[in-house]
Parts: C-alpha cells; sequence; structure tokens
C-alpha cells in the first residue's frame, strides 16, 4: 500500500487574517497591506526568474554563433582573428555556466518557498500533473533517422499545416489540438522544408515557414531550459512572445534573420552541389573512346587546329599538322582520338583516308 507523504503541507504559509493584532489597529487594512506586500514580493520573484531565462537563452543564441564563427574561421588562415574568436566563445561558455547556476538556485529557492492562498488557489493546482521531461536513452543516428522517417509519413500534413501559420493564437491553438507535434521531429522537418522553398526560389513562402520553425526551436530551447516535457511548456512560450518587452522580440527576430541567412546559404550549396553533379554527368556523356572529354582537349589545341575543327576541314587540317613538330602533333592527334574529336575509321572520302595515312607516318617516324 502506497504511503502518502503529508510533510510538504507544513510549508504551507498561514493567512494573514490568522493572526492576532493589537484592538486599536485598522485589521482589514493590515491585512491588504500584508497581502499587497506577499504579492509584490512574489511578481517580483517571478519576473527575476523571466528575466533569469531570458538573459540564459540569450546567451545561448550569442555562444552558438560564437562557435559557428570559430568553425568557419578554423579553416581560415587569419590566426589573430581565429584567436579573437575563440576568446570571446570562452567568454560567453563562461557567462552561460554563471547564468544556468543563477537559473538553478532560483528554481531550488522557488521550491522551498511556502505554498499561500495565493499560490494554491492558482490554475496549475487545479489538477495533478507531473510535467518533468523522462530521462530518455542515447538514440543512435539510425534510431533518430528512423523515428524521424515514421514520424513524417505519419504527421507530415499537419506538419505543413503549422508551418503555413502565422499569427500567436492561430499557433497556439493548432498545438494545443495536435500537441504530438511539438518534437524536434516537427523542427527538423520544418528546417528542410525551408531549404527546399528556398532553392525552389519561392522566398516569400520559405520565410514564412522560417519563422514557424524558429517558434519551434524556441520551445524546445524553453523546454530544455526548464527541463520538462516540450508538449508541456508551450503555452508558456506564447505567453512570454506576445507580453514579452523588446528585448526578447529583439532575440526572436535575430534569430529568424540568422535562420533566414542560414537557410539561404545550404539553399545555395545544394544548388551549386547539383550543378556540379549535372555538370559530371555530362562530362561522362561526352567522354571519348580514350576516357578524354572533347571539350578539354578543344580548349588545349593550338588556335590554328581549333579553326580547323571549327570548319571543320580536313585539308586545312592536314597543312597545319605538316607543319607542327611531329612529336607535337602526334601527341594533339592522340588525344583528339581518345577524346572522340576524331574518328580514323570513320573516313568517307579520300582526304579522310590521307589524314589517316599522314598521323600513322607520324606515328613511324616517332618510332
Amino acid at each position: 500500500m502506497t504511503t502518502i507523504d503529508y510533510s510538504v503541507w507544513d510549508h504551507i504559509e498561514v493567512s494573514d487574517d490568522e493572526d492576532d493584532t493589537h484592538p486599536n489597529i485598522d485589521t482589514p487594512s493590515l491585512f491588504r497591506w500584508r497581502h499587497q506586500a506577499r504579492v509584490e514580493r512574489m511578481e517580483a520573484f517571478t519576473q527575476k526568474g523571466v528575466e533569469l531565462e531570458k538573459s540564459l537563452m540569450e546567451s545561448r543564441r550569442r555562444l552558438a554563433e560564437a562557435q559557428r564563427r570559430v568553425q568557419e574561421l578554423s579553416s581560415s588562415s587569419s590566426s589573430t582573428e581565429l584567436s579573437r574568436a575563440q576568446a570571446e566563445e570562452k567568454q560567453l561558455k563562461k557567462e552561460e555556466r554563471s547564468l544556468q547556476r543563477k537559473m538553478e538556485e532560483h528554481r531550488a529557492e522557488e521550491k522551498k518557498m511556502p505554498w499561500n492562498v495565493d499560490t494554491l488557489s492558482r490554475e496549475g493546482f487545479s489538477k495533478s500533473v507531473v510535467n518533468v521531461k523522462p530521462e530518455q536513452k542515447q538514440e543512435t543516428e539510425e534510431e533518430k533517422e528512423e523515428k524521424h522517417k515514421t514520424f513524417v509519413e505519419k504527421h507530415e500534413k499537419q506538419i505543413k499545416h503549422f508551418g503555413m501559420l502565422r499569427r500567436w493564437d492561430d499557433s497556439q491553438k493548432y498545438l494545443s489540438d495536435n500537441p504530438h507535434l511539438v518534437c524536434e521531429e516537427t523542427a527538423n522537418y520544418l528546417v528542410i522544408m525551408c531549404i527546399d522553398l528556398e532553392v525552389e526560389e519561392k522566398r516569400a513562402l520559405m520565410e514564412q515557414v522560417a519563422h514557424q520553425t524558429i517558434v519551434m526551436q524556441f520551445i524546445l530551447e524553453l523546454a530544455k531550459s526548464l527541463s520538462v516535457d516540450p508538449r508541456g511548456c508551450f503555452r508558456q512560450f506564447f505567453t512570454k512572445i506576445k507580453t514579452a518587452d523588446q528585448q526578447y522580440q529583439d532575440a526572436f527576430n535575430d534569430e529568424l534573420e540568422s535562420f533566414k541567412e542560414r537557410v539561404r546559404g545550404r539553399a545555395k550549396i545544394r544548388i551549386e552541389k547539383a550543378m556540379k553533379e549535372y555538370e559530371e554527368e555530362e562530362r561522362q556523356k561526352r567522354l571519348g573512346p580514350g576516357g578524354l572529354d572533347p571539350a578539354e582537349v578543344y580548349d588545349t589545341l593550338p588556335a590554328e587546329m581549333q579553326k580547323c575543327f571549327d570548319e571543320k576541314d580536313i585539308q586545312m587540317l592536314q597543312e597545319v599538322i605538316s607543319k607542327m613538330d611531329p612529336t607535337e602533333a602526334k601527341l594533339h592527334m592522340k588525344r583528339c582520338i581518345d577524346s572522340g574529336l576524331w574518328v580514323p575509321n570513320a573516313r568517307a572520302d579520300e582526304d579522310g583516308d590521307k589524314e589517316e595515312a599522314q598521323y600513322e607516318e607520324l606515328q613511324k617516324e616517332e618510332q
């Protein structure tokens, strides 16, 4: 049989109206003053937590930017800039650890605070819900990929619908109706969706989906900082973003602009890669019997020989070859044959036969 621990109730703050007061003191006014002071302390404590959380998220964003900058400069020859970036990264890591420690201290202090009539009557106590993110075992890359694939196959239509929303209230309501979408798989799919849209040059639509991508990433980051399940804190994000001060709004907008810039960069890389693959495929199709690219061989030929091929004049080619050094002429003709620019066995006229004989004669002279 499970035993209930009632010791938690030992820390409930006694109501003000149970205190004894002097008969000459206006007791109702005293109670109101005490209550107001307690409410103000609670609001100040809550605001402190909000500010700490905001500062922590901003610090993590700046740290991520610094780490990306260090990674980019690692391949650069500018050691001065790299050293400066590494020093900044080190300082931001120190700042992030300090804010994380303060956040943990704030949470510990919150747990120790006595309950009172105001905290007991809040909506959070209307039902018993344990909203602690369960410990998860480390997934392998194969498991993550399979999990993502399965999730997308099942919920792709809903993810796309969320990506097309814009208003805060619409997004919050849709996630309330579909809380399973609040996860890493949704964020990852939206990122890929943004890159696909940029590649297709649907830039306005890309920026729309990018907004929703950052919404999801901010929710996941908030859940991470609070160590709770993301499905249990997305309402808190929308409350914060709709009532936040300018600093929090600026942090969101800065991350959104930075994300869109990264999407453009990734799309550009993908396009360049696709173009290179296409060019390589076309090059493979062009390769001659000796494995050489006729376009590349043509570019290395002397201008006189290029003119012969441009005008398809065999007689002119014979004359150009006869004036060249035999070794050089043999090298150029061999490369022309290996690339398919010249096909000795396909001569259909007398001039072609003469040219083939001349090429064979050049080989004999070389020997």
